[in-house]
């Protein structure tokens, strides 16, 4: 079993919302529009993107004015990584479009959504010495 869902789950890491080809603020305003972003962790080897429904009890778009790229906004969401029931929390500055983010093990809960994407791109598992 990975490691990488506990791993992610240990304090805050930096993360930066990836939205469309350019990556700009109006992509990630659609994004959150459409109730689905992706937010990237960048501290793992490649990158760890991942993909999630937003969801409305974790999440908190009210301290972001997307108007005027001002504020940060929490998005949040479950879903399965490496076999992991994880809600994914991150705070995402408009400005930059950076942020801070961890998951959160969810022991016991089993979403079995299937519709949620999780990609690890270059990420493999840290083997003890």
């Amino acid at each position: 079993m990975s490691e990488l869902p506990h791993k992610l789950a240990k304090g805050d890491w930096k993360v930066i919302a990836t939205a469309g080809r350019d990556n700009t603020l109006p992509e990630f305003k659609a994004a959150v529009d459409r109730n689905y972003v992706h937010v990237k962790f960048t501290e793992t080897r490649g990158g760890t993107e991942l993909g999630f429904y937003l969801d409305p009890e974790h999440s908190d778009l009210s301290g972001g004015d997307f108007e005027k790229g001002e504020g940060t906004v929490r998005v949040a969401g479950k879903l399965n990584l490496d076999g992991v029931d994880v809600r994914v929390e991150a705070d995402v500055d408009l400005a930059t479009l950076a942020g801070t983010g961890h998951l959160v093990i969810l022991e016991g809960e089993s979403e079995g959504e299937g519709e949620n994407e999780s990609e690890s791109e270059g990420e493999s598992e840290e083997k003890p010495s």
